[in-house]
C-alpha cells in the first residue's frame, strides 16, 4: 500500500462550543443530543420501528395533519424538496414556482430535471406574493403543481396566505407543496385545514433536532395521484410508496428501503417530544414575541430591518439590512472570534445586503435576543471604528 494514515486522523477529536444565530441549524438541547449517544439499533429492529412510528405521530401534531403517508427522509431539507417534486411530477407536467427568494428557484432546477415545464411568479425584492400576482399566474399558466415556501430564510419573507392558496390550488386541480423548512414552529401552519398536498420540514431549525433527517407528509389526494403515475418516480431513493412501506404508512408489511440512522432518529424522536410537551401554539408564541423583541432592539439600534412590512417577516429568521460602509464578513467574524456566536449573511438575493439572525428553538429566548443584540451593535462599532482608523492613518 502506498497512501499511509492521515497524521490527522490520529488527533483526538475536538468540537468547539457555539451559539447558532444563523439561520440554521439552531443549537440541540442537551435532551437531544443525550438521546444520539444511545447504542446504535439495527434499521429493521423492532425497536427502531417503535421509535419510527412514535416519530411519525409526532411530525402529524407539528404538522397538523391525519394524513397516513407522513414519514421521514433521510437526508437534509432538500430531500424533502427533491421527494415532493419528484413523486408528483411527470414529464411535460406544468409547475408553478412562487418566489420571495431563492427558495423557488432551487424547487424550479429540481422540478426541470424532472421533465416540467417550469413557470414562475416572482414577488418584489423584500415582498410576499400578492394575491393579484398568485391569481394572474394560476390562470395564465394553470399548473398542476404549484410550490411555495412559507418562510423564505434567503429574505425572511413570510408568505401569510398559505390558506387562500390552497383553496386557489384546488379550484385549478393543482397540487400544493410548502417548505416549512424555516417556518414551522415560528408561525401557524395547519397542513389539512388548509388543503396542502405535500409539506416538509428541517429538523434542525425550529425543531431544535440534528440535521440529516426531513419530516414529510402527503396528502390522500397527493397520494391517489402518485399511484396512478404513468410511470415510477425518477429517483428509487425518494419513492415515496417506498418509503412510506418502510415507515409502515400504508398497512402492509414493512420492507427495507434504505439503512436508516438511528441516532438521529433519537434525536429527532426527543426534540419532538420535548416541541410537543410544550404545545405547538405555545413554541409558535415565543418565537414571534421573540421575533418583536429582536426587531424593536433593531430600531433602536438604529439599523434597520430588510422586509418592511412587519407582517412579512418571517420570526424565526430576521433579516437586517447592512448599514452603508460596513463589511458584514467582519461583523460576523468579530461576533465569532469574541463570543463564538454565529450572525449569518445573505444567501442568494440578498447576498452582502443583510445579516440574518436565526431565532429557532433553544435559541427564541429573550436572553439569547438581548445577547445577540448586544453583540451585534459591539461588533458593528468596532468595524466602524477601524475604519476611521484606517482612513486617518492614510492622511
Amino acid at each position: 500500500m502506498e497512501v499511509p494514515p492521515p497524521l490527522v486522523l490520529k488527533r483526538h477529536l475536538y468540537v468547539p462550543s457555539k451559539t447558532l444565530m444563523g439561520p440554521g441549524p439552531s443549537n440541540c438541547s442537551h435532551r437531544v443530543l443525550e438521546a444520539m449517544s444511545n447504542p446504535v439499533l439495527g434499521h429493521m429492529h423492532p425497536e427502531c420501528l417503535q421509535i419510527m412510528d412514535e416519530v411519525k405521530e409526532g411530525i402529524k401534531y407539528i404538522f397538523q395533519t391525519l394524513n397516513d403517508a407522513t414519514m421521514c427522509i433521510s437526508g437534509a431539507g432538500h430531500s424533502g424538496m427533491e421527494a415532493a417534486l419528484c413523486n408528483l411530477i411527470q414529464d411535460g407536467d406544468v409547475v408553478l414556482m412562487g418566489i420571495t427568494g431563492v427558495w423557488g428557484h432551487r424547487a424550479g432546477d429540481m422540478a426541470r430535471r424532472y421533465g416540467a415545464e417550469v413557470h414562475y411568479v416572482e414577488a418584489s425584492f423584500g415582498r410576499a406574493l400578492s394575491w393579484e400576482e398568485l391569481t394572474f399566474a394560476f390562470e395564465a399558466h394553470r399548473p398542476q403543481v404549484f410550490f411555495i415556501a412559507q418562510g423564505d430564510s434567503s429574505t425572511g419573507v413570510i408568505q401569510q396566505n398559505i390558506r387562500e392558496i390552497g383553496e386557489l390550488c384546488r379550484k385549478y386541480d393543482c397540487f400544493l407543496v410548502v417548505d416549512t423548512v424555516a417556518s414551522l414552529g415560528g408561525t401557524e401552519f395547519l397542513m389539512d385545514e388548509w388543503k396542502v398536498d405535500v409539506a416538509y420540514t428541517g429538523s434542525q431549525k425550529t425543531l431544535g433536532g440534528p440535521a440529516g433527517i426531513t419530516p414529510i407528509s402527503f396528502s390522500k389526494r397527493a397520494l391517489t395521484h402518485i399511484r396512478k403515475r404513468k410511470t415510477k418516480p425518477k429517483v428509487y431513493y425518494f419513492d415515496i410508496l417506498l418509503i412510506g412501506q418502510y415507515w409502515g404508512c400504508y398497512g402492509t408489511p414493512r420492507i427495507y428501503h434504505h439503512t436508516i440512522s438511528s441516532t438521529l432518529l433519537y434525536g429527532l424522536r426527543e426534540a419532538l417530544a420535548h416541541f410537543c410537551a410544550l404545545g405547538l401554539k405555545a413554541v409558535v408564541r415565543r418565537h414571534q414575541e421573540c421575533s418583536k423583541r429582536l426587531q424593536l432592539g433593531i430600531e433602536e439600534l438604529g439599523l434597520e430591518m430588510f422586509v418592511q412590512r412587519e407582517e412579512e417577516r418571517l420570526p424565526t429568521v430576521n433579516t437586517i439590512k447592512v448599514p452603508f460602509g460596513v463589511d458584514w464578513k467582519k461583523v460576523a467574524e468579530y461576533a465569532m472570534r469574541k463570543y463564538s456566536v454565529e450572525i449569518s449573511g445573505g444567501l442568494g438575493p440578498t447576498v452582502e445586503h443583510v445579516f440574518r439572525i436565526g431565532l429557532m428553538g433553544e435559541n427564541a429566548t429573550v436572553e439569547r435576543v438581548d445577547m445577540v443584540l448586544s453583540i451585534l451593535n459591539e461588533a458593528i462599532q468596532s468595524i466602524k471604528l477601524k475604519a476611521v482608523k484606517t482612513e486617518r492613518s492614510k492622511i
